[in-house]
């Protein structure tokens, strides 16, 4: 049976690296001061790939399931926050704006679910 969530877990690394090359090359000069708006993107996506593989390898490991919660919060996370900033950056509609602190409240509430899994362990 597939990981869902390590499958997860290399697709947002790989596809965080991705952005960021194209982002640093591709688009610097297009993006102009939306380029610092597209680099927290991709600052954000890479530190939550890599909090959904560190969930994953821990969940294989015998972690209590409550922790695969979290790992889909970080990837509603990575897709909320980090895509409407990429869209914004890249001239999206601003209707997106509100958007982005509804992914940054869904990494909140991951890394408190976590909290609250090392408290009860």
């Amino acid at each position: 049976m597939r990981d869902l969530l390590l499958v997860s877990a290399g697709l947002l690394g790989a596809s965080g690296v991705a952005l960021g090359a194209f982002g640093a090359h591709g688009l610097k000069a297009r993006l102009g001061a939306s380029l610092s708006v597209w680099e927290t993107a991709v600052q954000y996506h890479l530190i939550h790939a890599l909090f959904c593989l560190a969930l994953a390898l821990a969940l294989r490991l015998g972690a209590p399931p409550g922790l695969r919660l979290p790992g889909w919060l970080a990837v509603a996370g990575v897709i909320l926050f980090s895509g409407s900033l990429y869209a914004l950056a890249l001239g999206g509609p601003r209707w997106l704006g509100p958007i982005t602190p509804l992914g940054g409240l869904a990494f909140i509430v991951a890394w408190g679910l976590v909290l609250v899994q090392g408290l009860r362990a």
